[in-house]
């Protein structure tokens, strides 16, 4: 088990961000264990076919059997929305014995793996060498294997973190930890992560907690060193939507009196959906899911309610009965 221990001024610095090197490292999870990962299954065969055998090698050297990451290479966000180069800087900057206290941590009780044994090498030129080796290596397997896809990962990220900040505002930090994943367990100002390999306690000490959603994430992922502040990637809402594809045409009887696109979309808004989620979803552009989305609100079939600066939309009691008498 690990626990971090959170008093008011950790909670009060309690706060979400997106972290696209987090996302790097998690899916070279998936292709290490693809059996964790069902929703991935496609994607991991297009990356695999695609990848380079050395690279490859690298890239899983970089996960250890038990699937522990090295804490150097997801480092703790310091803004809401980081670049993967920013990140990649802060990776550059990390200290030799670091690096190495790091590596041996995600591969213990195992040794090294072959490819990165040169920092076993003494003094730092070897790290020095592995690092841009890494970082180049790490932004090739982006551009390949995430970046095409990341616009709609950063949608599903995000409103993942509206859902999330909704539940802090009303009902705190007991309502938000019990709801991230059932390995959490908020009580008296500890914050407990279970069925941890590590079993060790961090004291927040004003530090605050970075909350990161992850569409690699199939359980709460604290980091493994103790030294880290507290951070923790957790299994993002709607990771099954991500690869989902445009829903089925719509029933002849509704779409006879709504037109299909907009019965696609009221169908799609039994939960609060923002146009630009609708618009991933379905393929389009967000100015055309407007044009919908404000007649189906002009007639009372959709609802709508601002949510900081982003608009939610969502079916409306008539808009539920026409859909589940209209065969949709």
């Amino acid at each position: 088990m690990i626990s971090f221990r959170l008093g008011v001024e950790d909670l009060a610095d309690t706060c979400f961000a997106i972290s696209p090197l987090r996302e790097v490292m998690g899916s070279l999870r998936a292709l290490r264990a693809p059996a964790l990962y069902p929703l991935h299954v496609r994607w991991r065969a297009a990356v695999l076919q695609g990848l380079d055998p050395d690279d490859a090698r690298l890239l899983a050297a970089l996960v250890g059997d038990t699937l522990a990451l090295p804490d150097f290479l997801t480092p703790r966000p310091t803004s809401f929305a980081p670049t993967l180069d920013e990140q990649l800087t802060v990776v550059r900057a990390t200290p030799p014995e670091a690096v190495r206290r790091d590596l041996l941590a995600a591969h213990a009780p195992r040794p090294l793996p072959d490819v990165l044994r040169a920092v076993s090498a003494p003094g730092d030129a070897p790290v020095a060498e592995l690092l841009d080796e890494l970082c180049a290596l790490l932004r090739r397997y982006w551009e390949s294997a995430l970046l095409p896809s990341w616009p709609r990962m950063r949608l599903v990220l995000e409103a993942d973190i509206t859902h999330r900040a909704r539940q802090l505002a009303t009902g705190g930090a007991r309502l938000l930890f019990a709801d991230l994943h059932r390995n959490l367990r908020w009580d008296d100002g500890v914050l407990r992560v279970d069925r941890m390999r590590g079993r060790h306690h961090v004291d927040g000490s004003g530090r605050g907690l970075r909350l990161v959603p992850s569409l690699f994430a199939h359980q709460p992922a604290p980091p493994v060193s103790a030294a880290e502040p507290p951070m923790l990637a957790y299994p993002s809402r709607g990771a099954a939507t991500l690869w989902e594809p445009v829903p089925e045409p719509a029933a002849p009887a509704l779409a006879a009196l709504l037109g299909a696109p907009r019965t696609t979309l009221l169908r799609l808004l039994a939960e609060p959906l923002p146009t630009v989620e609708l618009a991933r979803r379905l393929g389009v552009t967000p100015s055309a899911v407007s044009q919908h989305l404000r007649v189906l609100h002009a007639t009372g079939l959709v609802t709508r309610a601002r949510d900081g600066r982003r608009v939610l939309y969502r079916r409306s009691p008539l808009g539920e009965r026409l859909v589940r008498h209209g065969g949709a």
